[in-house]
């Protein structure tokens, strides 16, 4: 099968960034962890954070489409996506697929053993969790009552009540299908049901704004609220004693009710930047939970002295797509990331805890501060459409520099302090009109030099915010037509700029010169550069979709690349400036070998990259897309395999095709997933020897062998202090065999001769029963038994069988000549080979004065000595050989 095309350089990831979407979140508490649990969905996916810190803890697989609601009970996490619900465990294993639905699900209702779920058609179908199967269906007609919400009120055995957008409500008992109650309405469309702590009682949200209290036993409204803040999305009740009711808003604001006094408590005023999707008081605890469309988590607890919430944690991203990303430390695992939403985030592309945002631009921070109405606050700034940092001085002062569309103001921003900086930056004579176009911060960090579209030049201190200087002349104009890019060498020597005028102009960094020292006219109009200071090369995305490369410091066109066939979005070098790596509105992205100046890798995309950043360690390259609110992380695969780039011809080969990286490992798509039958798979068992010309070692803990050459050392330390008093009447005891395991030694000697006429048993001989199979071995399989028999012994036991060998301990010169011939077959099988020579040394150790003076068990120990001898010669040439090659290699 064809291997399908990929990038050469680049795989996708992971992504950052994601948070939250406008499904409501899930809380389930989790009894064994002692912890509550919230589930979010990020699109097609869905995340579970653990709610005392806030940690992402897993990531579910990949649904066929986005998520489009969600709930939970003790065992499940249920999601929809399209026709299909999905039950998972653990937050990321699939265990139920529940069909039948003919229309995207757009609420699912846990209620006991059952599912309950609403499609976009009106149909109400309840499945059985675990057979899942269709328990009863019911479709009601859309024009007379179309399904908004769900809930079940406690104390009711089998009811749900259901809302609609007519108005009306109906009680339903699910056992027995039957309609048993409707509640006529008020008119409006009911958007939230939500059983308070008291009993037949529910709480109903209209679209018009109240909020009733209603009895349904007695169906009576018991109270009624009129929320001014926007149509209520989200409500919830303190579940830790305090008669609180708490609403979340269409316009982002949170209202808390004192239930005793009917009236108004407290407020939060832009909680959220959009709609409170997700509200839910903790149960016994003074904390809530809220979330939103506007890519964010939020931990409140209720701890004000008016009884309000505060902020306690909270994990963030962007609200609106970001279209600038880049690396800003040397270690590449924190970068920056800012956009639309007029906002910059640190992400770490470590671990996602260490994110940060640094909040959103404004002209008056501290007022924004106190106004709290970020959205509708008119202070704030545009999008920010530039960024430039420099870590030099960040502990000193401002670190980082933005420009916003179509301001000329340009706003500092500190890393070290997380906020945005006190000064803004402006030109000293400002005409109608003008807007910075373009910036950049020196490698020293003290200045930052912008331009303007006015052909306007200047230079600001970033620890004063005062304007130091300009460059150009008549009306200090640098350029006749609007800058396109500004860019600074390594060494703070020379400024050099791009117009619109199709010049190309080198400055004098240090004084504010009236004429450049060297102007380049260009073949074609600039829309953008980026400049390695550290090589010394300068790079230009022209307009008609081509790149040039300039050498700064002998000011000539050094390279030239074309492939790309629409507008270039950014441009990005890697740290060692070898390649040149291009992003375009043609959904490509492409890598320049700078060396050969040839196309060395190109992969297209669904949406097109607004910008992208090459870690300075060269493992990451960090892109944003359009309509993307994540940052998107591609490996660089040549750092763990080795592959040889090839020049490639677009025009002459198929551009593959990727998929953007996703927050989960790729995984099949969930309709795809079944039960794979791959039979009785034999476990791997590891052969005893690899080969019979190398020697292997036995797989015996270190003190079994190499205790025996010092037990009379151990015997000494293991001597007990007190002396050993035997009872007077001791217990009957089988007798044992000393190894790990108890074993009763039962052993018998069963190749002996059963018709033997003597009257003594061969119990009572004086041999022990290894000796017995010890002097019954004629074959290679008796010895190995042996072996293995005394693998299973103590050293102690070992010891003891050696001694008994010997004759005036009872044992027989045989026996001592057929321990030889063991100790020799173990040397030419070359296995256990530290076994055979602790046996040996203990035998020699123990019996060398007997030896000395037998004739038979000389020669059987001078066979045994050539065996050994060949053993280790084989072993001292591999280990002096191996010895030879490591110095040879350390000498080169």
């Amino acid at each position: 099968m064809p291997e399908k095309p990929t990038s050469r350089i680049f795989h996708g990831s992971r992504v950052l960034g994601y948070v939250s979407t406008h499904v409501p979140f899930v809380a389930r508490f989790i009894k064994r962890r002692g912890e509550t649990l919230l589930c979010t969905s990020v699109g097609k996916w869905f995340h579970t954070y653990g709610c005392d810190k806030f940690r992402l803890l897993s990531v579910s697989g990949e649904h066929p489409g986005p998520i489009t609601c969600m709930a939970g009970d003790n065992y499940h996490v249920y999601t929809a996506s399209e026709n299909n619900i999905y039950a998972w465990r653990r937050g990321c294993e699939l265990k139920h697929v529940y069909k039948g639905h003919q229309a995207p699900v757009k609420i699912i209702y846990p209620f006991g053993p059952h599912l309950i779920s609403i499609d976009e058609a009106n149909c109400m179908k309840v499945f059985d969790i675990k057979e899942e199967s269709i328990f009863m269906e019911q479709t009601f007609d859309g024009k007379s009552f179309e399904v908004t919400a769900f809930c079940h009120p406690p104390t009711y055995m089998n009811k749900i009540l259901i809302g609609s957008q007519q108005g009306q409500l109906l009680l339903w008992n699910l056992r027995t299908s039957k309609l048993l109650y409707t509640f006529k309405g008020w008119g409006s469309t009911v958007t939230v049901l939500e059983p308070a702590p008291a009993v037949d009682v529910v709480a109903i949200a209209l679209a018009n704004g109240k909020i009733l209290l209603h009895n349904l036993l007695y169906d009576q409204t018991i109270t009624d609220f009129t929320h001014d803040w926007g149509q209520v999305s989200s409500l919830s009740f303190r579940m830790d004693g305090v008669p609180v009711m708490v609403t979340g808003s269409t316009d982002g604001h949170i209202v808390m009710w004192d239930l005793e006094e009917r009236r108004v408590m407290s407020q939060i005023e832009s909680a959220h930047s959009g709609t409170v999707n997700g509200l839910q008081c903790l149960m016994s605890e003074p904390l809530m939970v809220t979330n939103s469309e506007d890519n964010s988590l939020k931990l409140w607890i209720f701890d004000m002295p008016d009884g309000g919430a505060r902020l306690l944690r909270k994990r963030e991203g962007h609200s609106r797509p970001p279209t600038l990303v880049h690396y800003c430390d040397p270690t590449g695992e924190n970068l920056l990331a800012a956009g639309r939403d007029s906002s910059i985030h640190i992400m770490n592309t470590v671990t996602e805890t260490f994110n940060k945002s640094m909040g959103r631009a404004s002209h008056n921070r501290k007022a924004s501060k106190r106004k709290k109405r970020l959205e509708k606050d008119n202070l704030i700034l545009p999008p920010i459409v530039k960024l430039s940092s420099c870590m030099q001085r960040d502990k000193q002062w401002d670190s980082i520099a933005s420009l916003h569309a179509g301001k000329f103001v340009c706003t500092t921003w500190s890393y070290n302090k997380i906020r945005m900086g006190d000064h803004k930056l402006k030109p000293p004579q400002i005409d109608k009109g003008t807007v910075a176009t373009c910036l950049t911060v020196t490698h020293c960090g003290n200045f930052v030099v912008i331009g303007y579209n006015n052909g306007q030049v200047h230079k600001f201190n970033m620890q004063s915010g005062l304007h130091r200087g300009h460059y150009g002349g008549e009306k200090h104009l640098a350029h006749k037509k609007a800058l396109r890019g500004v860019e600074t060498d390594l060494c703070n020597q020379r400024v050099i700029t791009a117009g619109a005028d199709d010049r190309l102009k080198f400055w004098h960094f240090k004084s504010s010169t009236t004429a450049p020292y060297h102007v380049m006219h260009l073949e074609e109009s600039v829309s953008m550069t980026k400049c390695h200071r550290e090589s010394g090369l300068l790079a230009l995305a022209n307009e008609d979709f081509s790149i040039t490369l300039i050498d700064i410091d002998t000011t000539t066109v050094v390279r030239k690349f074309d492939g790309h066939r629409s507008k270039i979005n950014d441009i990005a070098f890697d740290s060692q400036s070898r390649w040149l790596i291009s992003c375009s509105n043609d959904c490509t992205i492409c890598t320049w070998d700078i060396p050969t100046a040839t196309l060395v890798d190109i992969f297209e995309l669904p949406d097109p990259a607004s910008s992208l950043s090459m870690s300075p360690t060269g493992d990451w390259l960090a892109t944003t897309h359009r309509g993307e609110l994540g940052v998107f992380l591609w490996a660089n695969k040549l750092l763990h395999q080795r592959a040889f780039l090839k020049p490639i011809d677009r025009d002459a080969v198929a551009v593959p095709r990727l998929r953007l990286p996703t927050a989960a490992p790729e995984k099949p798509d969930i309709e795809d997933i079944g039960t794979i039958d791959i039979g009785d798979e034999p476990e791997y068992k590891s052969p005893e020897q690899i080969s019979a010309e190398l020697i292997t070692l036995s797989d015996q803990p270190t003190s079994r062998w190499l205790n025996l050459l010092h037990l009379d050392v151990v015997k000494r330390r293991n001597k007990p202090k007190t002396p050993f008093t035997v009872p007077k009447s001791a217990p009957f005891f089988l007798p044992t065999i000393p190894s790990l395991e108890l074993e009763f030694d039962l052993e018998k000697d069963k190749d002996g001769d059963d018709t033997t006429k003597m009257l003594i048993p061969e119990d009572l001989t004086t041999l022990t029963a290894f000796g017995k199979k010890l002097s019954a071995c004629q074959t290679e399989e008796n010895y190995v038994k042996c072996i293995e028999k005394l693998k299973t012994l103590s050293p102690a036991a070992i010891e003891a069988e050696v001694v008994s060998m010997a004759p005036d301990a009872g044992g027989t010169v045989e026996v001592m000549k057929q321990f030889l011939l063991l100790i020799d077959a173990m040397l030419k099988s070359n296995k256990d080979f530290e076994l055979a020579q602790s046996y040996l040394s203990l035998f020699l150790k123990t019996h060398a004065p007997f030896i000395s003076q037998n004739r038979d068990l000389r020669n059987v120990l001078e066979t045994v000595e050539a065996t050994a001898a060949v053993s280790w010669s084989r072993l001292q040439n591999l280990l002096l050989y191996n010895i030879c090659v490591v110095k040879a290699l350390k000498d080169m």
